[in-house]
């Protein structure tokens, strides 16, 4: 009676189905295109946040503006994200990518207006430097750039102690008699030095010291500003903004006189704050000799990786001919060298 059964059940039962191997695979394309799909959005995050910002001409609260500074270096993991969401199959990640693309592209544009070089004679050509010396640690380095760029209006950043008694003594006095040094603490200390008469210009506030004077250059009275905000720190956004915003009053209210403004902005063009300056009619040298993305900031990294945020800004009357930028070691910073002709 056994043995019929089971023959019974043998002659006329299915036979239990195997797992098909191609559920495992399936699961495991599965797995991967939602591990992709994650990917892509991780990677999308940290440059659409500051993408948004920029299109919205606002620079937001921190860490808005310390990702704005590096607003460029986010096309690689945008293209990135692009490929997690082809492989993930996500259309709408895939679109997402794409006007990220798309719009940090755009802005990679130069910002301000262009300029055309007058065929006359000018009154008169100026070398412009600026330099970030890290709280004087790159002295010896500065000195050596004096003697070999021989610039005529030189605007110092974080020049200590040290730096200004350098800066005082008959040896640079020789070259530069003209001197308004500010500040007393490392990072505070500013200098303006120039080998044209300089009068007493007002002193932009500020936490970090931003002298000014006026330059008598060829008979032409040309303003020279130092520039040195607080850097966008998450303890010190209200002074970055105020004292960018006090750069833009004072190239508002320049009127007439040829301006130039020098120095570490701690703000690159994707920053809102530092737009308003350049809307006021001044224009970035960089920009206008088409260097406006070589980085100067963080050195070592600097070129290529980085960010600009040291700038030579003129106004109209003045064109810039030639830039170069350059290491100062011991700085964190590149040295930026401009040749501009006056009008």
């Amino acid at each position: 009676m056994y043995t019929g059964e089971s023959q019974h059940r043998s002659r006329y039962a299915p036979d239990r189905v195997a797992p098909s191997p191609a559920r495992p695979a399936a699961r495991s394309r599965r797995g991967r295109r939602s591990f992709a799909a994650w990917l892509a959005v991780l990677l999308l995050i940290p440059g659409t946040v500051p993408a948004v910002a920029r299109a919205m001409d606002v620079d937001g609260p921190t860490p808005v503006p310390q990702l704005l500074a590096f607003l460029p270096w986010f096309l690689a993991p945008g293209w990135l994200a692009l490929l997690a969401a082809v492989v993930a199959r996500r259309f709408l990640l895939v679109a997402w990518s794409l006007a990220l693309l798309g719009t940090t592209a755009w802005f990679l544009q130069p910002y301000g207006s262009g300029q055309t070089v007058p065929s006359r004679e000018p009154s008169a050509q100026i070398r412009v430097l600026t330099a970030n010396l890290r709280f004087g640690e790159a002295m010896d380095a500065f000195l050596e750039a004096l003697r070999s760029h021989r610039p005529h209006l030189v605007s110092v950043q974080e020049c200590d102690s040290g730096c200004a008694r350098t800066l005082r003594s008959a040896e640079v006095r020789r070259t530069y008699p003209h001197q308004v040094i500010t500040g007393n603490e490392p990072a505070e200390g500013s200098a303006v030095l120039s080998v044209y008469p300089l009068a007493a210009g007002a002193r932009v506030p500020g936490e970090l010291s931003m002298p000014s004077a006026v330059a008598d250059v060829a008979g032409i009275d040309v303003r020279f500003q130092v520039a040195h905000p607080m850097p966008p720190m998450p303890d010190s956004m209200d002074s970055w903004r105020r004292e960018l915003g006090a750069l833009r009053a004072m190239a508002s209210g320049r009127g007439e006189t040829s301006t130039i403004m020098a120095g570490d902005f701690n703000a690159s063009q994707d920053h809102a704050a530092f737009r308003a300056i350049v809307d006021t009619g001044m224009r970035d040298s960089a920009r206008l000799l088409g260097r406006s993305r070589t980085p100067t900031w963080p050195v070592p990294f600097s070129p290529p990786l980085g960010a600009q945020i040291d700038h030579v800004l003129v106004s109209e009357g003045l064109t810039p001919v030639d830039a170069q930028f350059f290491e100062l070691s011991g700085s964190d910073h590149q040295a930026l060298l401009v040749d501009v002709r006056l009008y």
